[in-house]
């Protein structure tokens, strides 16, 4: 359990270049920079055994050499833990490990990735608070009224701040996006998730749980008029997991979280603004001259001002002298 600061931060830098090698492999264009804020690697505690960026709460428990125990296999519990200072970036990635495992054949509920306004308010929705406003990922292990759909079921909702989650049909009312993901729960392979969002633009969700190294699609959501892809002004990057009788182990082993920027964009918005200044556009306008006639004439008005008044100044002197004043 007892762990120095700095194998913790040694550890977490790990972590975070590799995805950020593995974001830049996906797409040559993309450059990522690691978010060491919002991530998590263990041992996850630092030498004083708290974390400097996250809180946690309810039922969780961290084993600093294994995991992030959300919830346990026990009935009736709720856990979370959240970031303490919201995430800055326009369009982030997030990859995590997680673990879905229990002793029973019957199991449930199920844990969230959240990203909300709200920051650790415990609730009903998988250990979160209902009417929350942002993004929810649920991992739904237990299946309550979906004909036809198969279980363990991962779906989004991008909630309102005033929309209540769809418990009773497994949030069928709410889904932004979602799929089946048979065998999720006790994989042979480390499981885990990557969830990648662009400002006003799209948002996905791969699993990784049948191969080793291979990604799944789950969704992708472009956004549109009709439903925009909007997070909060302030979001915090929280988990959460929730038992009722049926239970399991509700794991977070580490979290990867990169802040994604395409350079060759960057760089053609300063080239584009470049080319407008050297061809005058987007600076002020230069105030048109008169030409020399207009600088003539005003020399000459000048002069014409000097000259009159020291003829003026002369005669005064002139008056003083003959008068005796």
């Amino acid at each position: 359990m007892w762990f120095s600061k700095s194998w913790a931060s040694l550890c977490l830098l790990a972590t975070c270049a590799v995805g950020a090698r593995a974001a830049v492999e996906a797409d040559p264009e993309m450059k990522s920079i690691p978010l060491r804020t919002h991530s998590l690697a263990p041992p996850y505690l630092d030498s004083d055994m708290s974390s400097r960026w996250f809180d946690f709460g309810g039922d969780t428990i961290i084993r600093a050499d294994q995991y992030i125990r959300l919830v346990s296999d026990i009935p009736s519990q709720s856990g979370w833990i959240f970031s303490r200072i919201p995430i800055t970036a326009t369009n982030w990635e997030i990859e995590f490990e997680f673990s879905i495992a229990g002793k029973g054949h019957l199991h449930g509920d199920g844990f969230a990735l959240w990203i909300t306004k709200e920051r650790g308010q415990p609730g009903p929705v998988f250990g979160h608070a209902d009417q929350f406003e942002g993004l929810g990922i649920f991992f739904d292990t237990y299946k309550n009224n979906r004909p036809g759909v198969v279980f363990p079921y991962v779906m989004a909702m991008l909630g309102d701040g005033k929309t209540t989650y769809d418990s009773g049909n497994d949030g069928k009312a709410n889904e932004l996006g979602g799929c089946s993901a048979r065998g999720l729960r006790s994989s042979t392979v480390p499981s885990k998730g990557k969830l990648t969002y662009f400002q006003d633009k799209s948002l996905s969700l791969q699993l990784q749980y049948k191969t080793a190294d291979t990604w799944i699609e789950c969704f992708t959501v472009e956004s549109t008029d009709e439903q925009p892809l909007r997070m909060p002004n302030t979001a915090y990057l929280g988990f959460s997991a929730h038992t009722g009788e049926l239970t399991d182990n509700f794991d977070i082993i580490s979290v990867e979280t990169r802040n994604l920027y395409n350079p060759v964009a960057a760089n053609s918005g300063r080239a584009a603004a470049a080319a407008a200044r050297a061809s005058g556009r987007g600076r002020p306008p230069k105030k048109k001259g008169g030409g020399w006639g207009w600088f003539l004439f005003k020399l000459l008005f000048f002069a014409g001002l000097v000259g009159g008044g020291y003829v003026g100044y002369t005669k005064y002197k002139q008056k003083q002298r003959y008068t005796g004043f």
